[in-house]
């Protein structure tokens, strides 16, 4: 079976898409959509790099010359290694062997290519032979260079193909099993059957497992899980409720009990080979219309774009657009778990925002025709008070939805009336199991109107997908409780129908502790943490506003920066998602290492969460702080990892301080950044700010990745040597 690639160190997205580097740039025009791809080439880049950035003069000391020859040396053995994995995969999988193959020998001829460039004997000849080295010929190992990281990138988009490939064939397993699984009519054959089934699914499940953790995309890998939980907890409701069928083959309850729950697991089924394939989604989780945050977020933009006169079609679209985000309001004011408080609040600053958006279209208008200081700051001052009066109807609707999911999960919580269902089934009393259905019927409708507030105010994508996930479980698994209870009444002395109640109701108290989980994560986004082993740093907080509403204006770069500072963040997040899995990995989690890492990716969330307008960062004041402290923090990394390469042989010391040199000056020039930037002018450099912190973050990953590896190889070796030395002792 073909391996997934990426067995290679760690690195952050977007690090290989676009590698620029003095006198060399690569872009392989390809998407790279997981990790382990951009981490296998990761290592390679990062050698190459070392082998383009050496400085022109033809001066060169023995010493230099045999580190570049090794550099080379080792980017054509690692080529060497990885063609022959690519010849095993291509083996392996006769419809991609012609690519695979063809793309293997151009990696291998680039990595010769460059192992001859960086010969030491080819410098001995120079005026003899006029043979072509790295010295006289930069741009032919650049060209390699290029070719070469372009096969390697095709080589490992093939494989993952294969990958893809294997767990279509999976899927398509489990599915052909649980046909045979629907039709079956004997116990024995069942038993025989389910046993298989079980088997593909815990294949199934790790390959989707693995799929999962490498995905990039933080959308793709919510659905992946959420799909995911589906099959995981489907299959013990399929073995009972199969069960029950067989035991009980003429009831009506049993055979709709198992319907739903095959059903579900295909519809599943289906959105995991979505999610791998890359196929457009028809429905699912994100048909569904725009959440109220997502419309506040993209109306501001609007507005803000528009003060900026990037664009003027958007002012005929800005009140349509309020008006579909107040419609939505009405899932809160309709709803009848909402306080009398909290509906006269939103319906007042529904109201509000509505007068402000008028009042700011007209300000607008008049400012286009005067182009004059007053009418810039009369339109200034509107545009604060629409953006403070949607981040105050934004703050009311979630103390609102935590409010009422804190009270609907605090109700629920002891479960009375499962209770009273199971309790009815074995009892076989049909009227109790009406009027308890219809209670359960009721409480599935107040948790579904919980998840549908709660994904108005979730804050993410990822959160919004497990808000919808969690109201599609309500409303199915309510059913499907209903159904089995129906069972149990009318067989109140079957062992295998009771099991199966259990089962279901199983399924929905762990739905109901999944939402105390959520509700927390929600939260802390919201709040601007996240999570409870993601405390940011403290920093200083900002000035409470006053009265005067001037004062809540930030400073704010125009549309096209905020843009562009916004997709920079974006892989900031990535980066530090990368570094906490590095982190993990660590059984010493006191090490100084580890604890300097975790800062430095904990501050670098913070600085995400800036470029989002959330999070503790708020003044230009919090963001000079954060730089000087990020800064000290880095060079306290660098400070313990050369502490740590004292501990190891000649070769992995060099490699490791090698990479530590690329690391502290990136933190004196971000203490330099501190020292220059005028505080008022601060925002104008944001975006070089987080440009050189994405650099260091890339670089820690990569240091925290190889400092672990190096560690590991320094046990081992004292392992051994403990174990030779009582060898020794004992023959003595």
């Amino acid at each position: 079976m073909a391996a997934s690639p990426g067995s290679g160190g760690g690195g952050g997205a977007g690090a290989v898409h676009s590698c620029n580097t003095s006198g060399f740039a690569f872009d392989s025009g390809l998407e790279i959509r997981t990790r382990s791809v951009e981490q296998t080439l990761l290592p390679l880049v990062s050698q190459i790099t070392t082998l383009i950035n050496h400085k022109d003069n033809t001066k060169k000391s023995d010493k230099t010359l045999q580190a570049i020859q090794r550099v080379g040396q080792a980017v054509n053995l690692a080529v060497g290694r990885f063609v022959k994995v690519g010849e095993a995969i291509a083996n392996e999988n006769w419809d991609l062997k012609e690519e695979i193959s063809i793309a293997c020998i151009e990696a291998k001829q680039a990595g010769e290519t460059i192992a001859a460039l960086t010969d030491v004997a080819r410098w001995n000849h120079l005026d003899s032979d006029g043979q072509s080295t790295i010295l006289t010929d930069k741009s032919g190992v650049v060209q390699a260079a290029r070719l070469l990281l372009s096969s390697v990138t095709k080589v490992l988009l093939l494989a993952d193909r294969v990958v893809i490939k294997q767990i279509v064939t999976s899927r398509n397993k489990v599915l052909a099993t649980m046909e045979r699984l629907e039709k079956v009519n004997s116990f024995q054959e069942f038993v025989q059957i389910f046993s298989q089934f079980g088997n593909e699914m815990v294949e199934f499940a790790h390959l989707t497992g693995d799929r999962q953790n490498d995905l990039k995309d933080e959308k793709k890998k919510a659905r992946m899980a959420v799909a995911r939980a589906v099959l995981e907890k489907g299959t013990m409701m399929l073995l009972t409720a199969s069960k029950t069928c067989l035991r009980h083959p003429s009831c009506d309850s049993a055979h709709k009990n198992k319907e739903g729950v095959f059903d579900r697991m295909r519809v599943a089924l289906d959105k995991v080979i979505e999610i791998v394939t890359e196929c457009k989604q028809n429905g699912g989780t994100d048909s569904s219309s725009i959440s109220i945050f997502a419309g506040i977020k993209e109306l501001k933009l609007n507005i803000e774009a528009l003060r900026e006169n990037l664009y003027f079609e958007s002012k005929e679209n800005l009140s349509a657009a309020l008006e579909v985000i107040l419609e939505r309001v009405e899932d809160f004011t309709d709803s009848a778990y909402t306080s009398h408080e909290h509906r006269e609040r939103i319906l007042e600053l529904s109201t509000q925002a509505r007068t402000e958006l008028q009042q700011f279209v007209s300000v607008w208008m008049q400012a286009q025709s005067r182009k004059t200081k007053s009418a810039a700051e009369e339109l200034e001052l509107t545009v604060l008070k629409v953006s403070h009066g949607l981040n105050e109807l934004r703050k009311e609707l979630y103390h609102t939805a935590l409010q009422l999911a804190g009270d609907l999960l605090k109700f629920h919580a002891d479960h009375v009336v499962l209770k009273a269902l199971k309790l009815t089934g074995v009892e076989g009393n049909l009227e109790a199991l009406a009027e308890y259905a219809c209670k359960l019927s009721e409480q599935k409708e107040q948790l579904v109107e919980m998840c549908r507030v709660l994904r108005h105010v979730s804050g993410t994508e990822p959160l919004e997908i497990t808000c919808i996930h969690a109201e599609e479980t309500f409303q199915v698994t309510g059913q499907q409780i209903i159904s089995a209870a129906e069972t149990l009444t009318l067989h109140p002395s079957s062992k295998i129908a009771k099991e199966n109640l259990d089962v279901f109701c199983e399924a929905w108290e762990s739905q109901i502790s999944d939402m105390a989980a959520l509700l927390r994560e929600i939260s802390d986004v919201f709040e601007g943490r996240r999570g409870e082993k993601y405390d940011h740093l403290s920093l200083p907080k900002p000035m409470k506003n006053n009265a005067n509403l001037k004062s809540l204006k930030p400073d704010k770069p125009d549309s096209e920066e905020q843009a562009k500072i916004a997709k920079l963040g974006l892989k900031l997040a990535l980066l530090t998602s990368d570094t906490d899995c590095e982190l993990e990995k660590w059984e010493d989690q006191e090490n100084e290492i580890v604890q300097h890492g975790r800062n430095m990716s904990r501050m670098a969330y913070s600085l995400y969460l800036f470029t989002r307008g959330e999070g503790p960062l708020k003044t230009s004041q919090d963001l000079i702080h954060f730089l000087e402290v990020f800064a000290a923090e880095g060079l306290k990394l660098t400070s313990n990892v050369q502490s740590f390469s004292k501990q190891l042989k000649d070769d992995d010391k060099l490699m490791l301080l090698l990479e530590i040199n690329k690391l502290i000056p990136l933190c004196h020039q971000l203490q330099t950044i501190t020292k220059t930037s005028l505080q008022n002018k601060v925002f104008l450099k944001v975006d070089k700010c987080i440009t050189k912190i994405r650099s260091m973050m890339a670089l820690v990953v990569q240091l925290l990745s190889l400092c672990y590896k190096l560690l590991k190889k320094v046990e081992n070796n004292k392992w051994v040597s403990a174990a030779n030395k009582d060898t020794m002792d004992g023959k003595t």
